[in-house]
């Protein structure tokens, strides 16, 4: 008889067994395990491109995609400003996972989709920057600018006729080349300096006009006004773009530059990257420091009118930032409530625990809040002709970004708590999710700057408010649970916002406000009754607090939960 032991099912010498955990969350498809999405897709206008969007979702949730994204960040970019031989080069290298997702995104059209043209195009265009969210972050600061740049650019005809069939093609073009020779371009910007942030006002940076004949004999006859541009750049987006937007100061005032990283006659612009930055999170992204030595920049708008120009581009990189915090909060709900349904303790699962269950129904709450709101706020954007709508995105924008980007951090933190001390350490998702999350707060004007830009959108233009008022009113006329306090809270609101002197010190209240009203508004209309009632408790008939898991009793919780991640 052999009584020998098998090492590896019976060592005496074992000290534990491995169980009670959780295997990670993978192959499972993001766009149909999120109801709220779908039905946010369908009735925002994007429903034409839901097949489209089930298969990317599909593909986004694959164990192979999401390993990407921790190589891109494990691996960040290096820069190389010189080659071996001494030249000055400026080169950013990359990780070749961070090319293949930013092939990903490029293929299916996140940087130029709705200017393509199509039905609900910003609202489908969204649904897929918000499910990106949800896998890697630092990708999409370059696709965002891209995306973004296109409304300034049509400013600037000439540059236009030339770039934009690169910039809107569907072929991701990584190569270091003048853009004639390339099949897709990639476009940044930069606008803060050292001295002012977000006070561009203060920028120094300078640029002089060259003389026509000389810019002739340098470039050809472009069509366009070309400047040299001395200055420096404290934050100069993604360096390896082949252009960037910048402000720079000229006789008129601040204005707006397109500067080429390589120049019509084949040569390297000045643009001297001095450093990237070593960031909190965002790290799979190339962010620098930047001097320009006689670079040379092709005005885009008039001379002067610098800000209103960028703004084109601003808006809609902001609507990106509330896009990318509401992927990433999802991104963090999903993996803290599959680790709940995966953990026991005390004898059931995380799940079951009605502690565990008012947290995490309340971080689903946050989330499906936060994915309804910026796809309304997408829709804005497909009906900008619609003077109504044109309004209410100028409310809805700077206020979204503030209270949106605001609520990220505390309910990554909150997430990582649910999985306990292996979501603090790196070997997850949870920790780069969380380190992630302040930068859309940051990123294109601070929370102060947002709130001061909602006020000012109430204070020059009086029909704003009548556009949030009629927002506001398709849910005001209900008889069901939440109605009433909704009523209340919205017409205090309007109340407020119709006073005639800005109260700055309270901007940061008020934009927490319109949110708030906006997203019970969209729940109460579009989300079962047990989603809104909820919501309308926990942010509206008292004040939503600085943590999560203060739910009203009598809330159901599991219908939430059931709701909030759909797996096979």
């Amino acid at each position: 008889m052999n009584t020998a032991i098998d090492p590896f099912l019976d060592n005496p010498f074992d000290t534990h067994q491995v169980r009670n955990t959780v295997a990670p969350l993978e192959n499972f498809n993001l766009f149909t395990a999120d109801p709220a999405l779908v039905e946010a897709v369908r009735r925002e206008g994007g429903g034409a491109q839901a097949e489209a969007l089930r298969a990317l979702g599909e593909q986004l949730g694959r164990a192979g995609t999401l390993e990407l994204a921790r190589l891109a960040n494990q691996y960040p970019p290096t820069l190389h400003n010189f080659d071996r031989a001494g030249n000055r080069i400026d080169e950013v290298e990359f990780h070749p996972a961070w090319h293949s997702l930013m092939k990903l995104l490029i293929e299916n059209g996140a940087h130029a989709s709705p200017w393509l043209g199509g039905e609900g195009a910003q609202v489908a265009r969204a649904a897929k920057y918000l499910m990106f969210g949800q896998v890697e972050n630092g990708s999409q600061c370059p696709v965002t600018m891209t995306y973004a740049s296109v409304p300034a650019l049509r400013q600037a005809p000439a540059i236009a006729a030339k770039w934009l069939p690169r910039i809107l093609s569907m072929e991701y073009d990584p190569r270091s080349l003048p853009v004639e020779q390339k099949r897709g371009a990639i476009i940044g910007m930069g606008m803060t300096e050292k001295q002012g942030g977000s006070d561009v006002r203060a920028n120094t940076t300078r640029a002089e006009p060259v003389p026509p004949e000389q810019a002739r004999a340098m470039f050809g006859d472009e069509g366009v006004d070309v400047y040299r541009i001395v200055g420096h750049k404290w934050f100069f987006s993604a360096p390896q773009s082949d252009a960037h937007l910048i402000l720079a100061q000229t006789g008129d005032g601040l204005s707006c530059f397109f500067l080429p990283r390589y120049l019509p006659d084949g040569g390297r612009n000045r643009i001297r990257v001095q450093r990237l930055k070593d960031k909190v999170g965002n790290r799979s992204n190339a962010s620098s420091e930047v001097e320009f030595t006689g670079a040379y920049g092709w005005l885009v708008g008039k001379a002067g009118r610098g800000i209103p120009t960028i703004l084109e581009m601003g808006s809609h990189t902001r609507l990106d930032c509330v896009l990318g915090s509401a992927g990433a909060m999802r991104a963090a709900l999903t993996h803290a409530l599959h680790h709940a349904r995966g953990r026991s303790a005390f004898g059931k699962p995380l799940s079951e625990q009605p502690l565990m269950q008012n947290v995490l129904a309340d971080l689903a709450l946050e989330s499906e809040a936060a994915t309804a709101f910026s796809m309304r706020l997408a829709r804005c954007f497909d009906q900008g002709g619609d003077p109504a709508q044109q309004l209410l995105a100028r409310i809805l924008t700077p206020a979204g970004k503030y209270w949106i980007c605001k609520r990220g951090p505390a309910f990554g933190a909150e997430a990582m708590e649910v999985v306990g001390g292996s979501g603090y350490v790196e070997d997850g998702p949870l920790a780069r999710l969380y380190r992630e999350l302040p930068v859309n707060s940051i990123w294109e004007g601070s929370g102060n700057v947002m709130c001061l830009d909602l006020l000012r959108a109430f204070g020059k233009t009086p029909a704003a408010r009548e556009a949030l008022a009629a927002e506001l009113e398709l849910a005001g006329d209900g008889e069901g649970a939440g109605h009433g306090d909704y009523v209340r809270y919205t017409q205090a609101l309007l109340a407020d916002v119709s006073q005639p002197v800005a109260d700055e010190f309270g901007a940061r209240l008020l934009a927490e406000r319109v949110v708030l009203a906006v997203q019970a508004g969209l729940l109460l209309r579009h989300a079962p009754l047990y989603v809104s009632s909820a919501f309308v408790a926990s942010r509206l008939a008292r004040e939503p607090g600085g943590a999560f898991g203060r739910l009203p009793a009598g809330v159901d919780c599991a219908a939430i939960l059931g709701r909030a991640l759909v797996l096979p």
